[in-house]
């Protein structure tokens, strides 16, 4: 399937799964998660498929791949979803225009120092483990609020919302409730911190999209169900 074919697909669920759930659909926006898949593809999916928002894991691979990139494609955004280390993070600072898996109060301190002087804001996402395998997020809402606490000490950084990542299971009913937890966290969160900005609730991938959605998601994340099957 060619990624036009695939893009338009996706956006069908999109559009079934909010009006199963009154939502507009307009709310919710697709990223291309990019890893593992080359320029040709990126192209495509930015020419023809009107994908402007794309996800990487990696950041030197990010760096190779859309270091001239976005200057020529207007509208680019780029996250970083991967897990991010200290010694990459002032890479990842210019080069990304959010962080989405910020998940420790020692890397909130690295990057609020690194943009200190930025002239724009670092975008933040902060990551809450609700199940998924790999166990990276801060692990509920006290330690959140804390992160909050701390993002909002430093100018360079802006919170944009939260992420989280389903357990790896064909249960719907466990993956379901990881993103109920998701946006119990980011409502609650909203009723303590009213003058942050929550608008991000970046929630499911290929698998798990139209579940993510139908549990509040405005950013689904996908990569296999719009570029097939990574690259070994």
């Amino acid at each position: 399937m060619i990624i036009t074919e695939a893009v338009a697909g996706i956006r069908e669920k999109i559009l079934k799964a909010a009006l199963r759930s009154g939502r507009n659909p307009d709310e919710i926006r697709l990223m291309g998660v990019s890893k593992f898949h080359g320029i040709n593809e990126i192209e495509e999916a930015w020419q023809q498929g009107g994908i402007r928002l794309f996800g990487e894991s990696r950041v030197q691979e990010a760096a190779d791949k859309f270091a001239g990139f976005s200057a020529g494609h207007p509208g680019t955004e780029l996250h970083l979803i991967g897990s991010l280390q200290r010694n990459k993070a002032k890479a990842a600072c210019a080069l990304f225009d959010c962080i989405q898996s910020v998940d420790r109060e020692a890397l909130i301190t690295g990057l609020g120092d690194l943009t200190a002087h930025q002239d724009r804001p670092l975008g933040i996402l902060l990551e809450l483990h609700t199940g998924e395998e790999t166990k990276t997020g801060f692990p509920d809402e006290d330690s959140l609020c804390r992160a909050v606490e701390q993002v909002l000490s430093y100018p360079g950084l802006a919170l944009r919302g939260l992420m989280t990542m389903a357990p790896y299971t064909d249960d719907e009913r466990i993956i379901r409730a990881s993103f109920r937890a998701l946006a119990g966290a980011r409502n609650r969160l909203e009723a303590r911190f009213p003058d942050c900005d929550w608008s991000c609730l970046s929630m499911g991938m290929s698998s798990d999209f139209e579940i993510a959605i139908e549990e509040g998601s405005t950013i689904i994340r996908i990569g296999t169900a719009l570029f097939g099957e990574r690259r070994t």
